[in-house]
């Protein structure tokens, strides 16, 4: 797109949720370059517009806390270890996102201040206002909170417009649409109708917080290219889960 066509965004603060499993590219475990080169491109470009972006990231490519403890592993241990792994991510996409000449900061919800900051509110709306990317990693800092839930509280502590969460599907389905052909996408839902479908996209918790703090969620593809910018210039991608009041 050519600088004529640079708009004011939608949406002025935004916080991108990203899975760990993203960053995996097609193998099993790990952080995937040029995945990771890719996000950020991607990244980059709602920089360009002025959104004020904030990202949680998971750490599902190199551990998932839910499914060792499980197996037996002691829950809370399993969920820590969990977070330590989201840090690994973000201090990847930290890096990748500074060849880009892009300011960053890390924050984190446990303490290691040798690589990031603690979690400080009040901080973390200073660097946006200054046009900072901030990157939230070790979830809420607590066992038995998904980092969806981490997406969700620190988007009501930043005052975001909006949640992003970018999956490898296109939108909300009523099944399974990688396992069922016959699966119907929803263009828009609401919180309650989350929860009573029982959809799967983010945990009751996440959806609960976001249904009292009336911000939206929209989930869409982020393997297609421009879609980030495009959900801040307010198109119409993906799905959108809002109270149902709004226009």
């Amino acid at each position: 797109m050519g600088s004529s066509e640079k708009t004011i965004p939608k949406y002025k603060r935004v916080l991108l949720k990203l899975s760990g499993e993203a960053l995996q590219g097609p193998g099993q475990f790990g952080i995937n370059s040029d995945v990771i080169e890719y996000v950020s491109e991607e990244i980059k470009s709602i920089y360009s517009l002025g959104a004020e972006t904030a990202i949680v990231i998971g750490g599902g490519n190199i551990f998932r806390g839910v499914s060792s403890s499980s197996k037996g592993m002691d829950r809370s241990t399993a969920d820590y270890m969990g977070m330590l792994a989201t840090v690994i991510n973000a201090l990847a996409l930290q890096d990748f996102l500074e060849r880009k000449e892009l300011p960053t900061r890390i924050q984190t919800a446990l303490e290691i201040k040798q690589v990031a900051e603690p979690f400080i509110k009040r901080r973390a709306i200073r660097h946006l206002e200054k046009g900072r990317i901030v990157i939230f990693a070790a979830g809420t800092g607590n066992p038995f909170f998904t980092t969806d839930t981490a997406a969700t509280l620190r988007a009501l502590q930043m005052g975001a417009d909006i949640i992003m969460k970018a999956t490898k599907v296109d939108g909300i389905y009523d099944k399974d649409p990688v396992k069922n052909k016959d699966a119907s996408k929803f263009s828009e839902l609401t919180y309650m109708e989350i929860l009573k479908k029982g959809l799967k996209i983010m945990d009751a918790t996440s959806i609960s917080l976001c249904m009292e703090g009336n911000i939206p969620i929209v989930v869409f593809d982020l393997f297609e290219k421009g879609n980030i910018e495009k959900v801040i210039r307010g198109e119409k991608i993906g799905t959108i889960v809002r109270s149902g009041t709004e226009q």
